[in-house]
């Protein structure tokens, strides 16, 4: 238990990073689902493209010379614009081609959930292809842009904890992916267009009798949820450095799993689902091996974290912060 309590720290330092990057993707998911009845399992790979665009915009720079004269804060920027403007365009395409004719004849939830799943096969292999043709390998390593260290003196204040040392991307992720979340909410809660989305999420013909055009509305929760998820792509890039076209498969399950976990279809809830499964994920791999005396090493944190779900959803189904729907008869 002392080790356990000594490692808490740290434990919460590397948790709030990796929880951040679950949050944001957890929101694309439950914004699609809340207006469209929708899982949008492309989503995650949306992710991974604004991973590679970061990388892409890069390299081109450091090809280009202007690594060393360029403000590594200017390049950073210029990385998660660029990335967020590309999938938000592409969002919105894939909206357009494969999700908007199922939905004007009607097609069953079943193949609009399959048509994203072939999305996410055909983004993988994409971009496999022009990372593989471009660079001869598909597999990205970038140097670290915030390579700077900082040590939380806990154990002077508090002897029963350790120290806890991150870099300064986490900061940067932190502040940035803070200032995304806020952002969302009081674009939701306070615009004509956040009123426009509620409205077309709790009913979309009443609404489209209101005069919103629900089609735009639509585009418009597509470009945003991809923009940040292509955004939140560039902060898992500088701060791990290595991406792959397959993260986005595995990422993009666990951040569905938080938007189950906080409640889908409740932005709220994501962001705070998605925080909780990336402590809980950190939690388990610093002690795993500890709470089970050797039996079960960091590799099955995966495992902790879905049974922390399960049993939420069997006392909760509704996630945490959801609220059960009545259907009429």
């Amino acid at each position: 238990m002392s080790q356990i309590i000594q490692l808490l720290p740290q434990v919460l330092v590397d948790g709030l990073t990796l929880g951040f990057v679950y949050a944001v993707v957890a929101i694309g998911y439950t914004m699609v689902y809340g207006i469209l009845e929708l899982i949008n399992f492309a989503h995650g790979d949306i992710f991974m493209t604004g991973s590679f665009v970061g990388a892409g915009v890069l390299f081109t720079v450091m090809s280009m010379g202007f690594m060393s004269s360029a403000p590594t804060m200017v390049l950073f920027m210029i990385m998660i614009l660029v990335a967020a403007l590309i999938t938000g365009v592409m969002g919105v395409g894939i909206e357009r081609v494969a999700y908007r004719p199922l939905r004007k004849r009607n097609a069953p939830k079943l193949i609009a959930l399959i048509t994203s799943i072939g999305i996410s096969f055909i983004l993988e292999d994409a971009v496999r292809f022009i990372a593989d043709w471009t660079t001869g390998n598909y597999i990205i390593t970038t140097r670290p842009l915030f390579q700077h260290k900082f040590t939380i003196d806990f154990h002077s204040v508090f002897p029963f904890f350790n120290n806890a040392t991150f870099q300064g991307s986490f900061l940067v992720v932190s502040i940035v992916t803070i200032i995304m979340l806020i952002s969302l909410d009081l674009f939701v809660s306070k615009t004509k267009w956040g009123i426009a989305m509620r409205a077309v999420a709790q009913d979309r013909e009443t609404a489209s009798l209101m005069s919103i055009n629900v089609n735009r509305v639509i585009s418009v929760t597509f470009f945003i949820g991809s923009a940040l998820g292509g955004a939140t792509g560039v902060l898992f890039l500088i701060q791990y450095g290595t991406v792959d076209p397959y993260i986005g498969f595995i990422l993009g399950i666990k951040a569905f799993t938080a938007a189950v976990l906080g409640g889908i279809g409740n932005i709220r809830g994501a962001m705070f689902g998605g925080i909780l499964l990336g402590l809980l994920e950190m939690f388990a791999a610093a002690n795993l091996s500890t709470i089970t005396h050797g039996a079960m090493g960091s590799e099955y944190k995966d495992v902790f974290a879905f049974i922390i779900l399960i049993l939420v959803l069997i006392f909760k189904p509704e996630g945490l912060f959801g609220k059960a729907t009545i259907e009429k008869v």
